[in-house]
């Protein structure tokens, strides 16, 4: 196939630049801090600041 690595083929590559992430203001549903996210909120679901994502978030193993 001429494919070196499996995100290749998908037509990615690690070492693509996507430049800087757009983040939006939010407001954490557990603690009321004002954070920033990746992605614009939409209202319907809830939004943690980091450190209360990580409380949340399952173990990793």
């Amino acid at each position: 196939m001429g494919f070196s690595g499996r995100g290749e083929r998908r037509g990615f590559s690690r070492d693509r630049d996507f430049g800087p992430r757009e983040m939006h203001k939010a407001v954490c549903a557990d603690c009321g801090a004002e954070c920033e996210v990746p992605f614009k909120p939409s209202g319907d679901r809830p939004v943690y600041c980091r450190e209360c994502w990580a409380k949340r978030r399952p173990p990793r193993y």
